[in-house]
């Protein structure tokens, strides 16, 4: 059929466009092409016979149209796109042939799901259909027409994805576990696959909250869901297992009235092998407590409210226990205090816990050497309370009459009676040097340790007197020996003499006492230097300290080094020394030996230097005797003058010459030399008592 109207549409063409030639050269006038502007020879389609039918087989090639023919369209006969005869006059769009069946839904581009090969949904409008639905597992292969219903009437744009939106038939049909009578939620998802509505999966755990653990994952969901129920089913372990609690034996859980909490003892594993965290209870189960039966603390086929104390259970073995007997040792009923949960046997006692901790010997000594008659609760702790015995009978020294406390601790340790020892320094009287090696009874006369005299010479007195280097009874010495004597020896004796107030220094510390000390008396010696030196003294002649009147103050210029050489500070006298005097002989100055009353004015030394100058001559010029005015103590040579009272220069006066005109008398002065008569005169008219000489002039004019 198809080559038929190709044939037909061929005539078409050549009747057009081939035949059309010869009827224009028979009869122009009448010759009319019914296909508009066409260029093809109507020969092509058309038979010399007639302009129908057309060749079988038109000379036209589509494909050199505007408008290929591409699959289908190859085999459509062309009045099925050509309904009118000017070929031209014809759209090219899918739309202009094809009635569009989705009502516009999909828009006017055809093109965007179909092709020319056929008219089903290509694979790429599939490869967008999962921007917004994923077309996977069953839905992959499921036809469009399934979800979107009706090619022409289906909705394609905004169809729901919502499973239950295709699914309500099969969730509201499903009768295995009926959707509805059991109110399942309409999200599919949460059970079911895109790749199938059976072998749907349920998470236990995130919808119901009872997480499906253990023997309870393998069950069928009837064994708990019993009749189909699954609304409401409980979740507490007893509603399924109310008859493994009834019928549990070993231990009666019904007898023994055992809470319906089973998670408490049994895992979801099975029912069996149940065990129970006894620490949960607040007694922990440890040593052999750990392996016993429960019966045997929870007597009477009570496990829930047992008694916690020791006692309670071993009450019949501390009453029967003999070594030590607890009953009659009055123990107490706190068994953990010795006892431990390992074993009855052996106990332990931790003394130290108590007031009296052991140490040394008593900790091997049997309980009963101090719990005497078995009695523990109140031992006496008092050392005396079991060394009476020992107190009593120790000899060296005898306790009792020395009196000793019987606070046996202050001399004896817990290792062992003997080799007691006593710390002297608790009395306050510590013993030290030789001391410390002495029998009590060196000091402790007469077997009193209590209450010794803690004097020196209560022990040294006989030492005392008789020491004769020196003789401490002659010199006087005290009887407190620690003034020279330690407790090292009474031999080697020291005497620090800076206690007296007067320290030995230079060659005092190695005199002999007597040396000052005469008469043996060294209580009261005269500390005055020239008590002992006046000999020497005397006998200095270089210089001679009598004939100079030196003071007897030999510390002045000796030393207790040696008393020669010595030194003087002149600074500490009224005339220091200064410039040429510290290096002049002391006898320049202190002539004929004397040297209290030597003057100190400089003219008493100085007087030849005085009287002997020419330049100028002092005596002819009244000089003063005060060399200091002009002298210096560096040298008697450059003296100086400063003429304070009267200003130098003098206008044009500048040397000495200039007004003392006779160089032997400086009290002779000159001003009429140069204050010429005339103009003085002129320049004193009116003044009273006005007369031209130097005399006159300097009564008024002092400066």
């Amino acid at each position: 059929m198809v080559s038929t109207l190709a044939l037909q549409l061929m005539m078409l063409l050549l009747s057009a466009m081939g035949g059309a030639q010869p009827q224009r050269q028979a009869s122009p006038a009448s010759t009319h092409s019914p296909h508009g502007n066409l260029s093809v020879p109507c020969q092509n389609c058309h038979t010399f016979s007639g302009w129908k039918p057309i060749r079988s087989i038109p000379e036209f090639d589509h494909n050199k149209t505007r408008y290929p023919l591409r699959g289908m369209h190859k085999n459509v006969a062309c009045v099925q796109c050509h309904s009118n005869p000017v070929f031209t006059n014809i759209g090219s769009k899918c739309a202009d042939c094809h009635a569009d069946i989705h009502r516009r839904q999909m828009g006017a581009q055809c093109e965007r799901c179909h092709t020319v090969n056929g008219w089903m949904v290509s694979l790429k409008s599939v490869r967008d259909h999962s921007n917004r639905f994923p077309l996977i597992g069953a839905h992959a292969v499921t036809d469009c027409d399934s979800c979107h219903k009706g090619g022409a009437t289906g909705q394609f744009q905004g169809l729901s994805t919502d499973c239950i939106s295709c699914h309500m038939s099969s969730y509201l049909n499903t009768k295995t576990l009926s959707h509805t009578a059991l109110g399942f939620p309409t999200q599919c998802q949460q059970c079911h696959s895109s790749d199938s509505w059976a072998g749907a999966r349920f998470d236990h755990g995130a919808l119901t909250g009872f997480p499906l653990t253990g023997a309870h994952a393998s069950l069928d969901c009837t064994a708990c869901h019993v009749g189909g129920k699954y609304q409401g089913t409980p979740t507490n372990c007893v509603s399924c297992h109310l008859k493994d609690f009834n019928g549990a034996k070993d231990p009666d859980h019904v007898k023994i009235g055992f809470p319906q909490t089973c998670a408490q003892c049994h895992a979801t594993t099975t029912w069996l092998g149940a065990t129970f965290d006894h620490a949960s209870t607040g007694f922990a189960l440890s040593g052999a407590h750990a392996t016993l039966n429960c019966s045997s603390c929870h007597t009477g086929g009570t496990l829930t409210a047992a008694n916690t104390s020791c006692v309670s259970c071993h009450l019949n073995d501390f009453n029967h226990t003999t070594n030590p007997n607890h009953v009659a040792g009055g123990f107490s009923q706190q068994c953990t205090i010795c006892h431990n949960t390992t074993a009855w046997q052996p106990a332990s006692f931790d003394h130290s816990k108590t007031v009296f901790p052991l140490t040394g010997a008593h900790t091997t000594v049997p309980c009963t050497s101090c719990h005497v008659g078995g009695q523990y609760s109140s031992a006496q702790t008092a050392c005396s309370g079991c060394h009476m015995t020992d107190y009593q009978k120790t000899t060296n020294p005898s306790h009792l009459t020395v009196a000793f406390p019987t606070t046996c601790n202050q001399c004896h340790n817990t290792s062992s009676w003997a080799g007691a020892t006593f710390d002297h320094s608790t009395t306050g009287w510590a013993l030290t040097g030789a001391h410390a090696s002495q029998p009590c009874s060196s000091c402790h006369a007469g077997a009193m340790l209590t209450a010794a005299n803690t004097q020196c010479s209560n022990c040294h007195l006989t030492d005392y007197q008789k020491t004769t280097n020196p003789n401490h009874i002659s010199v006087g010495f005290p009887t407190d020996c620690s003034v020279c004597h330690s407790t090292v020896n009474w031999t080697g004796a020291t005497f620090d003499h800076t206690t007296t107030g007067w320290a030995l220094t230079g060659a005092h510390t190695t005199l002999a006492c007597s040396s000052c000390h005469k008469g043996v008396i060294l209580s009261s010696a005269n500390t005055a230097c020239v008590s002992c030196h006046l000999n020497d003294f005397n006998g200095t002649t270089n210089p001679n300290h009598v004939a100079a009147q030196f003071p007897q103050q030999c510390e002045v210029c000796h030393s207790t080094s040696v008393w020669q050489p010595s030194t003087f500070n002149h600074n500490n006298t009224v005339f220091p020394l200064t410039g040429a005097h510290t290096t002049v002989p002391c006898a320049s100055c202190h002539i004929a030996g004397r040297y209290a009353g030597t003057p100190t004015d400089c003219y008493s030394c100085h007087k030849t230097d005085y009287q002997g100058v020419t330049n100028p001559n002092h005596v002819a010029a009244g000089f003063p005797t005060t060399c200091l005015t002009c002298h210096t103590t560096t040298s008697w040579l450059g003296a100086t003058f400063n003429h304070t009272w009267f200003s130098i220069p003098h206008h044009t006066a500048r040397l000495c010459s200039d007004c003392h005109t006779n160089s032997s008398d400086y009290s002779v002065f000159v001003c009429t030399s140069c204050h010429a008569q005339a103009t003085t005169t002129s320049q004193h008219q009116g003044i009273r008592g006005f007369v031209w000489n130097s005399t006159n002039c300097y009564s008024c004019h002092k400066n």
